[in-house]
């Protein structure tokens, strides 16, 4: 008997609203094991050469190697921004964003092999600091040449659609249901786990915002320190909000009327009036203090 399973509204909704992205940063950490100092510091310690093992730091931290190792963790800290869970390194990108999420990715990529180019310029000059700083240890085949470093290194980008299953296999009836039954329940799970999220990160930057409104008050000194409002804080906000608008899966009421109410209390707001008009944060920070009182982050469960 040939059955078909239908796919469920919810992920042709989903697919029809989002994509699958994955990024991957490869860098090279320029470490290497030495089994000669290692057997040394284990037998001058008289312990067993599986007690420790010595690792080497080839560049001896350098600044431009480690500006680009740290920009790694700068792409992967905005990819968890502008995305989220699916399944691993892969993460669901709202089809609202993508726009956004491609400009951003090529800033990325400009300033990564920016960073590479002055790296591997450098490179040369670093690898003879290197032997001087080593000593002893420097082994100059364990470096490799400026061209084969340059591989090691590199920004990719995977985009893909939300699958739909539709299967259509010639499997009893009970088994086919069962597959049914499993399929769904894991896709609203991962639909419950996305605005989960949405909420959590709605509310946390709201906090922020209402957080860095709030009117110094005199320390110790007697000295009033204002807090500081960033441009980010401002901007992800209203960013949070245009996307959830676009990308509420479940349609939740409550999610949808938190937005309308941030987004009032932002709307026609910028950065610098903030800063300049105590009223203008006293007003914002009443609205936003509403609306977190009003709104508790979702909490799913299926």
């Amino acid at each position: 008997m040939n059955f078909e399973i239908q796919k469920p509204n919810h992920l042709i909704s989903l697919a029809s609203s989002a994509q699958l992205v994955t990024v991957e940063v490869n860098v090279w950490t320029a470490t290497k094991q030495d089994k000669q100092i290692s057997n040394e510091v284990t037998s001058a310690k008289n312990a067993s050469t599986e007690a420790g093992k010595f690792t080497k730091n080839l560049l001896s931290n350098s600044p431009d190697h480690k500006a680009l190792l740290n920009y790694r963790q700068t792409v992967y800290n905005w990819l968890q921004r502008c995305t989220y869970d699916w399944a691993g390194s892969v993460r669901l990108l709202p089809t609202f964003s993508i726009e956004k999420f491609m400009k951003e990715w090529s800033a990325h990529e400009v300033e990564f092999n920016k960073l590479l180019d002055n790296f591997i310029d450098k490179y040369p000059t670093i690898v003879s600091d290197s032997a001087f700083k080593q000593g002893d240890m420097f082994n100059r085949s364990e470096y490799p040449e400026p061209e084969e470093v340059r591989t090691k290194f590199r920004m990719r980008l995977h985009v893909q659609k939300v699958p739909q299953a539709d299967f259509r296999s010639s499997v009893s009836e009970a088994l086919a249901e069962d597959l049914k039954n499993h399929y769904e329940r894991q896709t609203q799970e991962i639909i419950n786990a996305v605005m989960d999220d949405a909420s959590e990160r709605l509310v946390e930057i709201a906090s922020r915002l209402a957080n860095a409104c709030t009117e110094a008050t005199p320390d110790e000194d007697g000295k009033v320190r204002r807090k500081k409002i960033y441009d980010s804080t401002v901007s992800q906000a209203k960013e949070i909000c245009k996307t959830i608008e676009n990308f509420n899966l479940t349609g939740n009421k409550a999610l949808s009327q938190a937005v309308v109410d941030l987004s009032f209390a932002l709307d026609g707001i910028s950065t610098e009036d903030l800063r300049e008009s105590s009223y203008t944060r006293s007003v914002v920070k009443e609205n936003v203090d509403d609306m977190l009182s009003k709104f508790k982050p979702i909490r799913s469960f299926v």
